[in-house]
C-alpha cells in the first residue's frame, strides 16, 4: 500500500503544557521514529515525517482531546500503534486512540474549554463580575489580523458560556469558543478580556481544552 492516513487523539497535560507547538511537533516526530512505526515520509529533497495538527493548542493550556494527523506505509492494528507510541512518549503526553480520520481539518468550528480563575476576590464576586461583563453590549479586545495588524474586535457574539459557578475558592467556567479557519478565539483571549474588564489580579488561571468540535456542533474525529 502507498500510505494510510491516520489520526491520533492525545492528551497534553502536566509539565507538557509548557512545550511549544514547534517542540510538540519535534517530540511527536521523535516518538514516531523511536517506536519503529512504518510512518510515511514526505517526498523530495528533504524527506521528513508528515505531521499535521488540525488545531494548535496555546502554550500553558492543558489539552484533554487533541488531534494529530500522520500516515503509515503499512496497515497495522491501531491499538498496537497507540501502545508503541506511548512507550516513547515523555511525561504529560499520552496517545488516547488512533483511527482513520472522519472529518477534514477545515471542518473544525469550535472548541470547549474549562477555565478556573483564582484570586483574592471571592468566587461568588468573580461570578457576579463575569455576569456583568456578559451583559454589556460589547466585549472588545485587541486581536491580530493578518492584513490589518492589531484591531479592536467585539468577541461577545462568539462567546457561548455553557456554565459558570463557584468551585471552592475558584470560579469555574465552561465556555465554547470559535476555532478554525473562519474565526479563532482561544482561551487566552477570553481570560484576558475578563481580566481587563474586572481589573482583578488573578493569582492563577488554569485552562483546559476539553473538546474540539465541527462547525455543525458534531465532535471532531
Amino acid at each position: 500500500m502507498e500510505k494510510l492516513n491516520l489520526r491520533a487523539r492525545f492528551e497534553k497535560s502536566g509539565r507538557a503544557v509548557f512545550i511549544s507547538h514547534l517542540d510538540l511537533m519535534r517530540t511527536m516526530q521523535r516518538a514516531l521514529k523511536r517506536s519503529r512505526i512504518p510512518v510515511w515520509y514526505t517526498e523530495g529533497f528533504n524527506p521528513h515525517i508528515y505531521l499535521n495538527f488540525p488545531l494548535a493548542l496555546s502554550l500553558g493550556v492543558t489539552g484533554r482531546s487533541e488531534y494529530m494527523d500522520f500516515s503509515v506505509t503499512e496497515s497495522a492494528d491501531f491499538e498496537t500503534l497507540r501502545d508503541s507510541l506511548n512507550k516513547k512518549m515523555p511525561e504529560g503526553l499520552r496517545i488516547l486512540d488512533i483511527f482513520e480520520p472522519v472529518y477534514e481539518n477545515k471542518d473544525v468550528g469550535f472548541a470547549d474549554y474549562k477555565i478556573d480563575f483564582y484570586s483574592g476576590v471571592g468566587s461568588k464576586e468573580m461570578l457576579s463580575i463575569l455576569e456583568k461583563m456578559l451583559s454589556e453590549d460589547k466585549i472588545e479586545v485587541d486581536k491580530r489580523s493578518k492584513s490589518k495588524g492589531m484591531v479592536k474586535t467585539d468577541i461577545k457574539p462568539h462567546i457561548n458560556i455553557i456554565s459558570a459557578e463557584p468551585s471552592g475558592v475558584a470560579l469555574r467556567v465552561f465556555v465554547r469558543l470559535p476555532a478554525g479557519l473562519k474565526m479563532n478565539i482561544n482561551a487566552g483571549v477570553f481570560t484576558e478580556a475578563f481580566a481587563d474588564y474586572s481589573k482583578i489580579k488573578f493569582t492563577k488561571i488554569c485552562a483546559e481544552r476539553t473538546k474540539i468540535l465541527c462547525s455543525d456542533g458534531r465532535d471532531f474525529k
